[in-house]
């Protein structure tokens, strides 16, 4: 992949992309308009094409859902997973209970309580082809059912996405955006250019239906759950006045940014459902539970290789519909999910390696998920099996009321019912806020990949999503978009396996450029002499003044020399005196070399804190010190300049050069 020496020519102003913006705001208007004015038109039209999709390309998903997964556990194990999602010497942006809360509020957290008990019930009552209903096949059937549904797959598809914008964002200091992880494949050109702008709109478009009809399920088992507890009645007036409550929440958490609104909102949420999971277990038939908690995981996994590619193929129709309706259904609609979910989760995941990304998002979810799937279905599936009835024709009929069904049999039901409402209110705030962010961002030019975009921008996609989301409601249009999600599903998942083609070639490039620089040099630094001058440098620790001095009279001087004999001998160089990348000001040399990858040795002022001990010859006790530190195409070096000759600079110069040709030659 070429840099061209035109990328850090100027500095990127923020501001709206009206490619990106205009053109998915026309796109969604469009298809909102026609679900509200021909709502039994486009619902039957839309669930032909499900149909069409399920019954053509099933076979497909099941394929490409596996190739995700696999995919992404082997970059976990392989050699690669060691390297940061940002430079080497990065720390994690947030500790590890935090981002595991934000994951999981962003991925799924408003469906769990929806399909938690209701789902099981299902394939327990209505299983697929060759399960008699109600038996005790079913029984032990239904659970890791809905683990196939909710677990590793899925996950996989959204580690596969995320990994690949936070490589791009973070490692090669590209703007976090969808477009962003085909730069190696179709190159900077296409990628800033119509092909760029038109996978962001497909993103925002994706997004923006997908999580209005979340909010539409949310606001549907909301209103359920009022009912429940206050007898507040079901209708358009209390579903509207939830809708922009909840929206003016998100919008308030939206403006505080990821650090603090998404974040805290998100930790309250996790530990209120932990809490919620051990009441429904302690206050049940806690042994059995346990018991088929255990037996479940086994199942999951002994039947996980013939369930990920089984397409009913020999069950004749009634197969084929139960497959349309239920696991491709759930592969398309994570698809269609993976560009909002992918992008929050790279937005929230700097500083971690690849292996620590690859197993927290695939494995940290699952977990929970088996907790709750499995103590909610058990519970429900007992209840049911044990003569009650209308816990399961609730579940059947009204998916929506599973949940408050099945703490009527338990003590403190309107507590559980209450706790349910607010910790559903909170996961639909969360998915809103996130969305308003993942929106903005996409929808900007010019922004930090660890920045986001401006309040306004963010508040008006909040206020965007609930407009949609009233609209829709009054409309009747939450399943015309629904399908519209799904069916946006197929055309992305070839974008997902284009991120896997271009995320293994950067590796491979990462992989050779580490054996580059594996090579040994002639470091020849004074053959020893000056030792004593050499041990003042390692254990000096200068202000800015003499540093900034010390850049412009030795490094600026060295690069200057270099740069002119590169160029006299044909090549094409430039120089930089006020370079400035990631916040840090200093000298930029790059070295042109065609299609191939251009050469980058930078140096940069960075601020750095003093150690505790020090030379009785300092008499100084700054709290902080600067370094001169050498930056390559990968990021800083972590190793300082400072003290360094013009000599030894040339030398570390000429060093860096050899490995950047031994890593061209590798990647001949």
């Amino acid at each position: 992949m070429n840099n061209s020496f035109s990328d850090n020519e100027t500095t990127q102003v923020l501001r709206l992309n009206k490619t990106v913006f205009l053109g998915s705001a026309i796109i969604s208007i469009i298809l909102i308009v026609w679900t509200i004015l021909f709502p039994d038109y486009s619902q039957a039209l839309l669930s032909s094409g499900m149909t069409w999709v399920s019954d053509n390309f099933g076979w497909y998903y099941m394929l490409a859902v596996a190739a995700y997964s696999i995919f992404a556990i082997f970059v976990g194990v392989s050699s690669y997973g060691n390297i940061k999602l940002g430079q080497d010497q990065e720390k994690a942006q947030f500790p590890f209970l935090a981002w595991a809360a934000m994951l999981f509020s962003a991925g799924i957290g408003i469906d769990l309580l929806f399909f938690g008990a209701s789902e099981p019930l299902m394939h327990y009552l209505t299983p697929h082809a060759g399960i008699e209903p109600a038996s005790a096949e079913a029984m032990r059937a239904a659970i890791p059912q809905a683990f196939l549904h909710w677990g590793l797959h899925g996950w996989g598809i959204y580690a596969l996405i995320g990994m690949a914008l936070a490589y791009f964002a973070y490692r090669k200091n590209m703007p976090l955006a969808l477009r962003s992880a085909l730069t190696p494949i179709f190159g900077e050109k296409l990628v800033k250019g119509w092909l760029g702008d038109s996978v962001d709109t497909f993103g925002v478009v994706c997004t923006l239906m997908g999580i209005s009809t979340s909010l539409g399920i949310g606001v549907l088992q909301a209103n359920a759950g009022l009912t429940h507890v206050f007898g507040i009645e079901s209708s358009k007036l209390v579903q509207s006045i939830i809708i922009i409550t909840v929206v003016i929440a998100a919008a308030l958490s939206a403006m505080t940014g990821v650090e603090k609104g998404v974040r805290r909102l998100s930790e309250f949420n996790m530990f209120t459902a932990i809490l919620l999971l051990i009441a429904v277990l302690v206050m049940g038939n806690t042994v059995h539970l346990f018991n088929a908690f255990t037996q479940n995981i086994g199942d999951y996994f002994q039947s996980i290789l013939v369930k990920t590619f089984d397409v009913y193929a020999y069950e004749g129709k009634s197969g084929a519909e139960w497959k349309s309706w239920w696991t491709v259904f759930f592969w398309a609609w994570w698809v269609a999910w993976a560009p909002f979910v992918g992008l929050f989760i790279a937005r929230i995941s700097r500083g971690r390696t690849l292996r620590e990304f690859v197993f927290g998002v695939m494995f940290i979810p699952l977990g929970f998920i088996f907790a709750w799937f499995s103590i909610f279905g058990n519970s429900a599936i007992d209840l049911v099996a044990g003569g009650a009835k209308e816990l399961g024709e609730t579940a059947i009929n009204n998916a929506a009321m599973g949940m408050f069904a099945l703490f009527e049999y338990y003590p403190y039901s309107n507590i559980l019912s209450f706790s349910g409402v607010i910790i559903g209110l909170i996961f639909f705030i969360t998915s809103a806020d996130s969305g308003a962010l993942v929106l903005s961002n996409l929808s900007s030019r010019g922004l930090e990949n660890d920045a986001d975009a401006p309040i306004w921008l963010r508040l008006f996609w909040a206020s965007a999503t609930g407009a949609i989301t009233l609209g829709l409601l009054f409309a009747g249009g939450f399943s015309s978009l629904q399908s519209v999600s799904v069916i946006a599903g197929l055309p992305f998942s070839i974008i997902l396996i284009l991120y896997m083609i271009s995320i293994w070639k950067s590796l491979k490039q990462e992989g050779n450029k580490r054996k580059a620089n594996a090579t040994d040099t002639a470091n020849v630094i004074n053959s020893g002499k000056n030792w004593k001058a050499r041990l003042q440098r390692i254990v000096n620790f200068p202000n800015k003044n003499q540093v900034e001095v010390f850049m412009q009279s030795v490094v600026l001087t060295a690069m200057q020399e270099v740069s002119k004999e590169l160029q006299t001998g044909g090549l094409q160089t430039r120089l930089v005196e006020n370079a400035e990348h990631q916040g840090f000001k200093g000298l930029s040399l790059k070295v042109g070399h065609g299609d191939e990858t251009d050469f980058v040795y930078e140096v940069y002022l960075v601020k750095a804190e003093r150690p505790s001990f020090t030379l009785n010859t300092q008499t100084t006790h700054a709290e902080y010190y600067y370094r001169a530190e050498v930056f390559l195409d990968e990021g800083s070096q972590e190793y300082d300049l400072v003290g360094y000759t013009k000599e030894q600079v040339l030398v570390d110069i000429l060093n860096q050069y050899e490995r950047h040709m031994q890593y061209l030659h590798l990647e001949r």
